[in-house]
């Protein structure tokens, strides 16, 4: 029971660590928006959701990959 989620943990970490400028990313919280300045001293980046509006957010706020699809099934 411990192995997956340290597994799935790993993976989250690696993911956060390949981010770059560009990604389109979901945040935890469900919000899209496209990467515009990743902060490397900080664990912060900036993302724009929408012309002209862009927030500051953590990285470990980042869920997911926008442009992925998703792997789970619906049903």
């Amino acid at each position: 029971m411990i192995r997956p989620q340290m597994k799935k943990a790993k993976e989250q970490k690696a993911f956060r660590a390949g981010l770059k400028k560009g990604d389109k990313i979901v945040t935890i919280g469900g919000i899209h928006g496209k990467i515009v300045e990743l902060e490397e001293t900080s664990e912060s980046m900036l993302i724009e959701v929408d012309s002209n509006v862009k927030l500051r957010i953590e990285k470990s706020a980042v869920s997911m990959e926008h442009s992925k699809p998703s792997t789970e099934k619906a049903g």
